[in-house]
């Protein structure tokens, strides 16, 4: 028997755990990015019903800046643990680069054949570029029209 099979083994428990704990977060960044773009979408249907893009719905505006900096916050939080997860999941997976067990998140170019094109390259971005970028967005947007319609032109 291996003398390193012990350690072999607590270190795939622990690789599962992980792998566990990135696989949740999934749906969590899906439900949050999901409610930003309906609150976003009420927060523009309440402008309009208000009367548009005019300087008396700077509280609208200042609500969406507030509201998207949370959601950067918090998304971006959510993505930083995914990420530190990530990370000790491929430092495990490195330190058994011949098990199968410990290379679950490696995809090889061969797995992409038979896949579109187009798939290939939307599936190629990485969501944490539009789940904190989105927000981040909408945090902007919100900001410029408060403070170009409360400060610069009230």
């Amino acid at each position: 028997m291996d003398d390193k099979t012990p350690e072999k083994e607590i270190d795939y428990e622990v690789y599962k755990q992980l792998l566990e704990l990135w696989a949740k977060e999934n749906p969590i960044k899906t439900n949050k990015l999901q409610v930003l773009l309906v609150v976003n979408g009420l927060l523009l249907t309440a402008l309009n019903v208000s009367g548009g893009f005019i300087a008396k719905n700077w509280p609208i505006y200042l609500g969406g800046a507030l509201l998207s900096l949370v959601w950067v916050l918090s998304i971006g939080r959510t993505s930083l643990f995914q990420a530190i997860w990530e990370t000790r999941i491929n430092k495990l997976a490195e330190k058994y680069p011949t098990d199968d067990k410990f290379q679950i998140l490696r995809n090889k170019p061969e797995y992409r054949k038979g896949i579109s094109t187009f798939l290939q390259i939307t599936g190629s971005v990485p969501s944490k570029y539009y789940l904190v970028g989105a927000p981040f967005v909408f945090f902007l947007a919100w900001s410029l029209l408060f403070f170009y319609f409360a400060i610069i032109c009230p």
